[in-house]
C-alpha cells in the first residue's frame, strides 16, 4: 500500500525521483512522494516498473549517488524514474542563489505541519519540540565554521548579518573608537551600513585592491589607527570568486586589537571555515547561498574575548539580546539540515565544481577569442567563474543566452545597467567591464550543461561580434587604442 507522503514539490534540476520512507523494518507499508529538479513532479504510483536508463540518465544517476546514499541511510529508497526536459533553462547563477536540496527540504517539512510551535514558548511540548530542533540548528552552524553553538545568532539573511555587525559594532564603541575599514570590492550592502555610519560622524577607510581583486596585507596595517573600531573584508567575492588572505588580516587585527568582521555568504559551506583560526570575530553567513531556505541567515559572535554590539532590531530580547523577533523555526531547521549536508560532503562538493569550472574555463579559453578571466585565477572559488567578452555588450549577450540563467555580476546590483564596480576597482576599463559574465556552478551543475553552455556562448559571441563595428575593425587589424574618437555636439 502506497500513501502520498506530501504534494509533489518542484526543484530546479533535471530527472525525477521517487523517494519511499519505509514505516518499519519489514516495510509492510509504504511511503511516498516524487519531486523534480527541472518542471513540475508528478505521482508514481507504480511499484513494479522501472525503465531502462539512457546512457545520459545513467550519468545523471552517477552525479547524485552522494544523495542516494545518505537517503539510504536513512531509510528512504532513491530511484531515477523519469527524465523530462520542460524548457526551462539551465541554472548557472549559484552565486545569486542556490536550490533547496531535497534533504533540507526534508527537514524543514515537519516544522511547517506538525511541529509548529513558537521556539520561545517553553510552557508546553510544542514549544520545546521546537526550541531543540532551534538548538540543534544552531549547533551544526557553529560547528560548520569552528564555532561555539552560543556564538551563532540567527538573522533574516546575510544583508541582516552584515548591517548587524558592522552598525551593531560601531554603535556600541562610538564613544570611543569611531573609525572603519573596509574595501572598495565588497558586497553592497555592507559598502551602504558604511556610508550610513559615515552620516552619522564616523570615518570609514576603502581599500584599493589590485588587479587580481586582493587587498594588500600592508594596506591593511598602515590603514589601522588607534581609533579604529573594525576591519570588514568579505572572504569569497560574490562578483569574481576571489578569496581574500582572511588569516592573515585576522591576526594583524588580533595583534592590534582591532575587531575582524568577514562576510562569508559565499565562503561558508564551499571552503573549510576555522573562526578560531583564522581570528575572527564576526562573521556573516547566509543560509540560500548552501542550498538552504531563503530568509535565514546567521550572525557569528565571538565570545572570548567578547565582542559587544548595539542591537539593530529591538523588541523581545530574542537570540540573548542581539536579535529580537520570534525565529522562523522551519527556515532555521532547514539553515541547520543545509549545514550539515555540508559538512558531509563539502569535498565531494568542491573537487564535483572544481572539475566544471576546468571545463568551463578550458573550452571558452580555446574556442571564444578576446576574453579575459577576471579575478585572481590562483585564490578564487573554482565555483565563481567571471569572463569579460570583448566586443560584446554584456546584457545583449545576457539575452541572447536565454536557455542558461547566468547573471552579470551581483543580484542585488545586476538590474542596473552601470558597469561593475568590482570589476571597475580591479583597474578593468568600462567597456571591458560593461562586457563580463557570471557563471556559477554548484553541487548540481553536470558536465554536460557546461558543454551546451559553451557551445551556446560561442554561437552568440560570434553572432553579436559580427554586428560589432569594433569587431570588424579588430579584425582588420586596426589598433582601437590608436583611434582618436570625436564627438560631435
Amino acid at each position: 500500500m502506497s500513501i502520498v507522503l506530501r504534494k509533489p514539490t518542484k526543484f530546479s534540476r533535471f530527472a525525477f525521483y521517487s523517494v519511499a520512507k519505509f514505516s518499519s523494518e519489514k516495510a509492510k507499508k509504504q511511503q511516498k512522494f516524487t519531486f523534480c529538479t527541472q518542471g513540475v513532479a508528478k505521482e508514481n504510483n507504480s511499484q513494479d516498473q522501472k525503465p531502462q536508463l539512457s546512457s545520459e540518465e545513467a550519468t545523471t544517476a552517477a552525479a547524485l549517488q552522494q544523495i542516494t546514499t545518505s537517503y539510504s541511510n536513512k531509510g528512504y529508497a532513491l530511484d531515477v524514474t523519469e527524465r523530462t526536459v520542460l524548457g526551462r533553462p539551465i541554472y548557472l547563477d549559484a552565486q545569486s542563489t542556490t536550490p533547496v536540496d531535497p534533504r533540507v527540504l526534508d527537514a524543514m517539512l515537519p516544522y511547517y505541519v506538525s511541529q509548529y510551535g513558537n521556539p520561545h514558548s517553553r510552557t508546553h511540548a510544542y514549544g520545546w519540540a521546537t526550541e531543540e530542533a532551534v538548538e540543534k540548528s544552531r549547533a551544526n552552524v557553529a560547528a560548520l565554521i569552528g564555532a561555539d553553538a552560543k556564538e551563532i545568532i540567527f538573522t533574516s539573511g546575510a544583508t541582516e548579518s552584515n548591517n548587524a555587525a558592522i552598525k551593531g559594532v560601531a554603535n556600541f564603541y562610538k564613544e570611543r573608537k569611531r573609525h572603519i575599514i573596509t574595501t572598495q570590492t565588497e558586497h553592497k550592502c555592507v559598502l551602504d551600513s558604511c556610508r550610513h555610519l559615515q552620516q552619522n560622524g564616523f570615518e570609514v577607510t576603502y581599500l584599493p585592491v589590485n588587479k587580481e581583486g586582493l587587498v594588500s596585507l600592508e594596506d591593511v596595517k598602515n590603514a589601522i589607527r588607534p581609533d579604529t573600531v573594525l576591519v570588514s573584508v568579505m572572504m569569497v567575492n560574490n562578483e569574481i570568486g576571489v578569496i581574500q588572505p582572511v588569516e592573515e588580516i585576522g591576526k594583524i587585527c588580533r595583534e592590534r586589537k582591532v575587531f575582524f568582521h568577514t562576510d562569508a555568504a559565499q565562503a561558508v559551506g564551499k571552503i573549510p571555515l576555522d573562526v578560531e583560526k583564522m581570528h575572527i570575530d564576526l562573521m556573516s553567513i547566509s543560509g540560500h547561498k548552501i542550498y538552504g531556505p531563503k530568509g535565514i541567515g546567521a550572525l557569528y559572535v565571538r565570545r572570548k574575548p567578547r565582542v559587544r554590539l548595539e542591537p539593530i532590531i529591538n523588541g523581545g530580547g530574542q537570540e540573548r539580546g542581539l536579535r529580537s523577533g520570534t525565529l522562523p523555526a522551519p527556515l532555521v531547521v532547514g539553515m541547520g539540515a543545509a549545514c550539515e549536508v555540508c559538512m558531509e560532503e563539502m569535498e565531494r562538493d568542491y573537487q564535483h565544481v572544481s572539475q566544471l569550472s576546468e571545463r568551463l574555463i578550458r573550452q571558452i579559453r580555446s574556442s571564444i577569442p578576446h576574453v579575459v578571466l577576471n579575478g585572481s585565477e590562483v585564490h578564487r572559488y573554482p565555483g565563481n567563474v567571471n569572463f569579460s567578452f570583448a566586443y560584446v555588450e554584456g546584457e545583449s549577450l545576457l539575452m541572447a543566452l536565454k536557455k542558461v540563467a547566468v547573471s552579470s555580476g551581483s543580484a542585488c546590483t545586476s538590474a542596473s545597467l552601470e558597469p561593475s564596480y568590482v570589476l571597475r576597482a580591479l583597474g578593468v576599463d568600462e567597456d571591458m567591464a560593461h562586457t563580463s559574465i557570471r557563471f556559477g556552478l554548484g553541487r548540481f551543475t553536470t558536465a554536460k550543461e557546461v558543454d551546451f553552455t559553451v557551445e551556446l556562448a560561442k554561437r552568440h559571441v560570434a553572432r553579436l561580434r559580427d554586428m560589432s563595428p569594433l569587431w570588424e575593425m579588430v579584425q582588420e587589424g586596426i589598433d582601437l587604442k590608436s583611434i582618436q574618437w570625436t564627438q560631435e555636439h
